[in-house]
């Protein structure tokens, strides 16, 4: 990692100019997770503005590159590249999922983020990647964040009511979905919905749910199961 990272062949122009200013080099010294400590701490405003193109290692140089953000909860968002590593997870993430509940050839609800986040294209590629097909509905949790910092509760339950409408059109139009991706709060209001129409989850025919984005504590996750 150190050589890669480090050599002026393959590495990005924001650690080669890291290496220029410390006076020693990383490929000769950083030999364990201790040695890391030689490093200066990584800053948060290094991943706010650009250009981004400095975090792209020449020896990854002509692939496709995608930019991922964060939300902008604690100030502007901060970009990070990627390339291949979503891929790569969600192929090793793949290989832990059961069939019983995430079929083979299964296809998919992608129900949350997806604008700069990586969040959706890894779904979509775990989806094709077990040969399915992915249907995505989008949220902007940035908005989210001014609706609920400006207190517009009825903004926010109608764009709720708005994400939740477009999954549920998705679910009535027989496109044989089994398997979906949801943030703990829309798969309660997808679960409400449904309960409120006569139907679940699972008589819409979802047999595996993978949950994330936010935060779950252990109660919501028990009764998430039980319900």
């Amino acid at each position: 990692m150190m050589e890669w990272h480090f050599n002026p062949h393959t590495g990005s122009p924001f650690w080669l100019d890291c290496a220029s200013t410390l006076g020693w080099d990383p490929r000769q010294e950083i030999h364990c997770f201790e040695d890391l400590k030689r490093f200066p701490e990584f800053q948060d405003e290094w991943l706010r503005g650009g250009p981004v193109r400095r975090w792209i290692p020449k020896g990854l140089a002509g692939k496709p590159v995608y930019v991922f953000e964060t939300g902008g909860t604690t100030g502007i968002p901060k970009s990070r590249t990627a390339i291949e590593d979503f891929r790569i997870d969600y192929e090793l993430f793949s290989e832990t999922l059961p069939d019983r509940y995430f079929p083979k050839g299964a296809n998919w609800l992608m129900l949350g983020p997806s604008g700069p986040r990586r969040l959706r294209l890894a779904v979509e590629h775990l989806c094709q990647y077990r040969g399915g097909i992915c249907f995505c509905v989008d949220l902007d949790p940035r908005w989210v964040i001014k609706v609920i910092k400006k207190g517009w509760m009825e903004h926010l339950k109608a764009y709720q009511d708005h994400v939740i409408d477009q999954a549920m059109t998705i679910l009535s139009a027989n496109h044989e979905i089994k398997c979906m991706f949801a943030t703990p709060k829309l798969l309660q209001a997808l679960a409400l919905r449904l309960e409120k129409e006569g139907s679940s989850l699972a008589k819409v025919g979802i047999t595996g749910i993978f949950c994330g984005g936010t935060e779950m504590t252990s109660q919501w996750i028990r009764e998430a199961i039980e319900e």
